[in-house]
């Protein structure tokens, strides 16, 4: 094992007692590699938010790593007071996998051409840059699922034609399964509203049936018939008030499932 010249380590801790950082790969890991020249990774972790636990921020984070000279370090540290917990994630650049989850607000940035999965969760709404910036990031994202009740503040159509440059419709090229489960109202319209969304392929679109029959006023909504023409399949979850017109609202669906909540 002391001979080992390449590690790659990727680790989910939950609930640990502190998050993991540059120190603790150095004294675990790192110093008993002597030989050890790559050494890649990508580790989260997870702590409950009590009043005996040390907060570290982001930069006290990013400051354990300065000794990491072969690799560029990202760390985002993000703490939700509703959920009672923190989250601290850390990867070696260039990140290698091919999904990125639990993005927030707090997202670093950067380019992502080997991820395809995404998933976005905060307790903070997220507006429509945000969903510029994530396209932006990873251009070859396929599956698509959000996680936010949060309103948005700052909807689309309350600016002015002065700030259109600040609207522009953002294109998915490679979406091809978007989940809008535990979301906000606000967000169906985000991204079935033709004049904030665009898509290159159909989609599968799973949501849940609140959500479906109030965004699209139960399927009568001008603006996001572009956009659900684009739906091949449908999975809902729970009942829907009323079925009429769904067909004709989704004219490419070839199957529709529903699921129980």
């Amino acid at each position: 094992m002391t001979n080992l010249r390449k590690l790659a380590l990727y680790i989910a801790v939950d609930y640990y007692e502190k998050f993991i950082d540059g120190n603790d790969l150095k004294k675990t890991i790192i110093n008993h590699l002597p030989r050890l020249n790559e050494f890649v990774f990508n580790i989260r972790s997870i702590i409950y938010l009590n009043d005996d636990i040390h907060l570290l921020t982001n930069e006290q984070i990013q400051n354990t790593f300065t000794s990491f000279v072969r690799n560029k370090i990202i760390s985002c540290v993000d703490f939700f007071p509703k959920e009672k917990n923190g989250r601290c994630h850390i990867y070696s650049h260039p990140y290698t996998m091919k999904y990125y989850h639990d993005i927030t607000n707090n997202f670093p940035g950067g380019l992502f051409k080997c991820v395809c999965e995404v998933s976005l969760f905060d307790e903070q709404p997220f507006e429509h840059d945000f969903f510029l910036r994530i396209s932006q990031s990873f251009p070859f994202m396929e599956r698509l699922t959000l996680s936010n009740f949060k309103s948005q503040k700052y909807k689309q159509h309350t600016k002015s034609t002065n700030d259109i440059k600040d609207c522009s419709i953002i294109e998915y090229h490679h979406l091809t399964k978007l989940v809008l489960l535990d979301v906000n109202l606000d967000y169906v319209e985000q991204f079935l509203d033709k004049t904030k969304t665009s898509f290159t392929n159909n989609i599968f679109l799973t949501i849940k049936s609140y959500l479906l029959g109030k965004g699209t006023n139960y399927f009568t909504r001008s603006e996001l018939r572009v956009n659900c023409a684009k739906v091949y399949g449908l999975n809902i979850f729970g009942e829907l008030k009323t079925r009429k017109n769904l067909n004709a609202y989704f004219p490419n669906v070839n199957k529709i499932q529903f699921s129980c909540c």
